[in-house]
């Protein structure tokens, strides 16, 4: 038996974010997973690994950051690490005062999502149990390194990024610049021995926002159990059916071996 709740709970900054909790009776673990950049609780991605999580006995929290396009506080265009960092940190520090809480507990996060949570494991790595950083961001330098040079001039030029979201259709996300000068100060493999836990990464075989060759780099550093999976035919964020479910069969064989 489960049970699903949505709530909302404010962030250090008194902004509301709302937060699906999914319960399971007798839970085996808990599980936190969080959403890319203009993401949201709901979409593809994120709902495959959590059902991985759920149909493997782990209680699951998924949440809208700030800044995003969920049903959180916020403009998109403010987005930051800092911003998605901190709520991550506010969902977990909520999470501890509630009697279901146990640690360590897994993280899973699609790419920003996934640098956060690794962020969160580098610094905090005695409470988490399995880190699963999926097409994440490796750092801020590698991610404008490998973004089209007149892109990245306009953008700088008037202040925006300018784009149509995949996931939410219609919806236009204007990014400030801000966010770039934000960007920069994160890097995963400064830290990256830290991350002694069970990591799992996954990326698709035709991403281009954070391709398998930076993954490999996060990837080598990790002197834990590790696993690097590259879905074939799969761009940076899985929407395919058959992309959706080969990530569900990787993360419940990974889950299973705990």
């Amino acid at each position: 038996m489960s049970s699903f709740d949505k709530v909302f709970i404010n962030n250090r900054k008194g902004q509301k974010i709302s937060v699906i909790v999914e319960l399971i009776n007798g839970q085996k673990g808990l599980a936190f997973v969080m959403h890319g950049l203009g993401g949201f609780k709901e979409q593809a991605t994120i709902q495959t690994i959590a059902d991985a999580f759920k149909e493997n006995r782990y209680s699951v929290i998924r949440f809208d950051t700030t800044n995003t396009i969920g049903e959180s506080d916020g403009k998109y265009e403010d987005a930051t690490v800092t911003n998605y960092y901190e709520d991550l940190e506010d969902i977990i520090a909520w999470a501890k005062t509630q009697k279901w809480y146990t640690e360590p507990f897994c993280l899973a996060g699609h790419s920003l999502g996934a640098l956060c949570v690794a962020l969160f494991a580098e610094k905090y790595p005695k409470i988490v149990k399995g880190l699963a950083p999926i097409s994440t961001v490796v750092s801020g330098q590698l991610s404008r390194d490998i973004m089209p040079k007149d892109e990245l001039k306009k953008w700088k030029k008037t202040g925006y990024q300018e784009r149509m979201s995949s996931s939410k259709i219609g919806v236009e996300l204007n990014l400030k610049w801000s966010h770039m000068a934000d960007r920069l100060k994160y890097d995963l493999l400064k830290k990256a021995s830290k991350l002694t836990m069970p990591v799992l990464m996954i990326v698709g075989e035709n991403d281009d926002k954070t391709p398998t060759e930076q993954q490999k780099m996060l990837f080598d550093k990790l002197a834990g159990k590790k696993q690097l999976h590259i879905i074939e035919g799969a761009k940076h964020t899985f929407r395919q059916e058959q992309h959706l479910k080969e990530l569900k069969q990787i993360f419940s064989k990974w889950i299973k071996g705990f």
